[in-house]
């Protein structure tokens, strides 16, 4: 039996690079998006993200590296692979004065969609995204919510196979955010490659794989179970009675012996130690005069573990 031809990726990422001035905003960064994959762009701001995205789209030009989306060298053909993918920054240009469905046509009309095709994928996406019977509000008069999702149907109207998102649903309250996630499983289905940045960590989670960028370097890509195993020690969560207690916790507990790191979690301390069956004894003897300390083991979440990674400073 003829062994398989490899599928080609449907974003290829080479040693992708760009600079503004002296700020180095991207260095060497690579990887490549199988179709119905979602890969997540998540790292502090600053951290080259939304260079990335860019850079991949088409609107800015990369200093150096390769770019093919969909088999269309992007640096060299950047209109033609405009084509096959779609680019939703994080102001999306909707046009407030029009109503939804003006909106609709509008960018399908850009992207030379015939009138037929345009009304049948138009219904689909209204549709999908709750937003039948909203065809003749203005754009302006949506929630920020309804926008961000009516931003993503234009986005669609083409039919991309390649879907870039500069943090979609940042500000977007949370049943609208279970929308929106929807929408991008029901495209994943359908072999869509999705490139997403995202400031939520709970969305990462979300992904098929995470690519942590820090200081415009790709330190880490890879699935978030096994981000998580790579996560050096073990996670406790420490909480106490009131706020101030929880300071003194926060302040006191990275001096303590056998502490990596420690995070801040809403209402509790995530602390990482080398061994937590014997931390735990002396964490608890150490902050015996915190009222109400309740020391737990916990899961790390994606947050913890991409701290816990950078300060330990390894190579990708």
């Amino acid at each position: 039996m003829n062994a398989q031809t490899p599928i080609p990726a449907a974003v290829r990422v080479r040693d992708l690079a760009r600079s503004f001035g002296d700020t180095r905003a991207v260095q060497g960064v690579s990887f490549d998006v199988a179709s119905g994959e979602i890969l997540g762009l998540v790292g502090p701001d600053g951290a080259g993200k939304t260079t990335t995205l860019r850079m991949l789209s088409g609107v800015l030009r990369a200093d150096a590296g390769d770019i093919v989306v969909g088999g269309v060298d992007v640096r060299a053909q950047p209109e033609d692979a405009k084509l096959g993918l779609s680019y939703m920054p994080q102001r999306f240009g909707l046009y407030e004065d029009l109503t939804v469905m003006e909106n609709i046509r509008f960018h399908a009309a850009l992207f030379g969609v015939a009138a037929r095709a345009r009304a049948l994928r138009a219904g689909e996406l209204l549709q999908a995204a709750g937003l039948r019977g909203f065809e003749s509000r203005l754009a302006g008069r949506l929630s920020g919510g309804m926008k961000q999702k009516l931003g993503l149907i234009c986005a669609l109207m083409h039919t991309p196979r390649v879907l870039l998102l500069d943090e979609p649903t940042t500000g977007v309250d949370p049943v609208s955010r279970r929308d929106f996630w929807a929408i991008l499983y029901r495209l994943r289905e359908t072999g869509v490659a999705i490139v997403m940045a995202t400031a939520y960590m709970d969305e990462a989670e979300r992904c098929t794989r995470l690519a942590l960028l820090h200081a415009g370097q790709l330190r880490y890509c890879d699935t978030p179970e096994r981000l998580k195993a790579r996560m050096p020690g073990t996670l406790l969560a420490l909480s106490a009675g009131a706020p101030a207690l929880l300071r003194a916790v926060r302040a006191r507990a990275p001096a303590l012996p056998g502490v990596l790191g420690t995070l801040l979690m809403g209402d509790r301390v995530h602390v990482r130690v080398d061994d937590a069956a014997q931390r735990v004894a002396q964490l608890r003897a150490a902050l015996a005069d915190v009222d109400g300390l309740r020391i737990e083991p916990a899961t790390p979440g994606i947050e913890d573990v991409f701290v816990a990674l950078l300060e330990q400073g390894e190579g990708a």
